[in-house]
């Protein structure tokens, strides 16, 4: 599993929308070979067809797509958003931090949600995903040191 490592995490991302925000962490999956590029499609599809479902907390997204959209491989990216944008959620807007999720398979997704649910319920961490200037603000956390 690929989840938040350096190379999938991008801080003070500039988008103007939440289309912008799946697409730019979509890209970090994908350019780690962990998606298909049909993938981004699918997970912006879903937004558009379904609304913002996935805004599961406040300012928190976690758009993702199914596994015969392109996943190869389980993983996780992180946008971390320099203004946040509204998703169209009427608890959870705006969004701060989007989490692009990929499986290969229905159980993989359960064990990536799984993970990254347990981090994200903690609101120290979720404070520290949100103030996060580096990398290394993140490290120790992620890896639960």
């Amino acid at each position: 599993m690929h989840f938040l490592t350096q190379e999938l995490i991008q801080l003070d991302a500039k988008v103007n929308n939440a289309k912008e925000a799946i697409e730019q962490a979509g890209k970090l999956l994908l350019d780690q070979q962990l998606i298909n590029e049909s993938y981004i499609q699918a997970m912006i599809d879903s937004y558009e067809q379904n609304g913002p479902y996935f805004v599961l907390a406040p300012h928190i997204a976690l758009p993702h797509a199914r596994p015969e959209d392109g996943a190869k491989q389980a993983a996780v990216s992180m946008l971390q958003l320099k203004k946040p944008v509204p998703f169209g959620h009427p608890n959870n807007d705006p969004v701060s931090l989007v989490f692009a999720l990929a499986a290969g398979s229905n159980n993989e997704h359960i064990l990536v949600l799984k993970k990254l649910s347990t981090l994200l319920g903690n609101e120290e961490i979720r404070y520290k995903f949100m103030t996060a200037k580096n990398y290394e603000d993140l490290q120790s956390v992620i890896e639960g040191d």
